[in-house]
């Protein structure tokens, strides 16, 4: 048996500024709040919209800038080992300090220049650094606050994962092929033994863990390898891994127990059902910065499906959208009588 390796940034209360949604309510709020204030002014539309503009420039390069080098500070915190003995008021005063410095040594770049004079001739450079800090301490709060909003969710989609997954039919089921290999191949129901004490040690895991794709293939290869035991021929099995060489497969970090529903929900609708051979395939590929998981079984549209297909899948859903906010989505269509799950994840190592 083997052990899965444990990865969690739970610790961290740096918001993951290299996150796209992150990045995408920074800029949206802070544009916002200066549109906000021109307009609060009373100039006119056309003198305000003017000021917004040359604003703008000075604002995108503070706050990007910012962000780039918060994500790069959370990396860094993520690294280290000590990273829980890391007070948490210093993370907090870091994401204040971090925009406040930015916005020093811009200003002080941007001197030299006519047009940044021209362009701002009124600027207080403490108020700026200032703005920036308390700036920076109220985002940090806001996604600190929205990541503990989040908990109950996670938690509540936990149970109902597990509720999902582990059915008692499953058990009960995979025991009895277990007892009928004992005496005639007891290698073989060992092992099934094996998979089945590491499939169920997985499955009471925290949700919000972090794996890495291999230790997930392994995973599913060994809930199917069980499920082999029963169903037999009925169930074929195809992975293909199109331009993921096995080194990548060992560093792209993926969230536990992200493939394995997917898989039990293809099974459970895809193969049981069918009195002939059905084929269960799994396309993994990258593209760019982005991870693409394709899952297909047969569909039987005779067969009465219940809720709980659904409720698989949108536990799927849920857990993608805590987990990696915008950055992730998963769609689910029918093709050619084949049930077609597609998914995708930021490639991270």
């Amino acid at each position: 048996m083997h052990e899965q390796t444990k990865y969690t940034s739970a610790d961290v209360l740096i918001p993951d500024c290299c996150n796209i949604g992150i990045v995408f309510r920074v800029l949206i709020v802070v544009n916002g709040a200066v549109l906000l204030g021109l307009l609060a002014r009373g100039q006119g539309w056309l003198l305000n919209v003017q000021e917004f503009i040359e604003t703008a420039m000075l604002v995108e390069m503070i706050s990007l800038l910012s962000l780039f080098v918060l994500c790069g500070v959370r990396r860094l915190a993520e690294l280290d080992p000590q990273r829980d003995k890391s007070p948490a008021w210093l993370q907090r005063l870091a994401c204040g300090l971090v925009p406040a410095l930015v916005a020093v040594l811009l200003l002080r770049a941007l001197e030299p220049f006519e047009w940044f004079v021209f362009s701002f001739p009124h600027l207080s450079d403490v108020f700026t650094v200032i703005l920036c800090f308390m700036f920076g301490l109220a985002f940090q709060h806001y996604f600190e606050l929205r990541s503990r909003a989040f908990s109950p969710a996670l938690g509540e989609a936990r149970l109902q994962a597990l509720q999902a997954r582990i059915r008692p039919h499953f058990l009960f089921n995979s025991l009895n092929a277990v007892l009928s290999l004992i005496r005639a191949e007891p290698r073989r129901a060992e092992t099934a033994l094996e998979d089945l004490a590491d499939l169920f040690r997985v499955l009471m895991r925290d949700t919000r863990d972090i794996t890495t794709l291999k230790e997930e293939i392994d995973l599913c290869q060994q809930y199917l390898s069980i499920e082999k035991i029963r169903l037999g021929d009925r169930l074929h099995v195809e992975w293909d891994t199109v331009n993921l060489a096995p080194e990548e497969l060992r560093e792209i970090k993926i969230a536990s127990l992200l493939l394995q529903p997917l898989l039990e929900n293809a099974v459970h609708y895809g193969v049981e059902p069918s009195q002939t051979p059905a084929l269960i395939s799994i396309t993994m590929q990258r593209s760019l910065d982005k991870i693409e998981i394709r899952i297909s079984n047969p569909f039987h549209a005779d067969q009465t499906v219940p809720g709980g297909n659904h409720m698989a899948l949108d536990n799927i859903r849920q857990r993608l959208l805590l987990l990696y906010d915008i950055e992730a989505q998963m769609t689910n269509h029918i093709i050619n009588d084949h049930f077609v799950v597609q998914l995708y994840f930021p490639y991270k190592k």
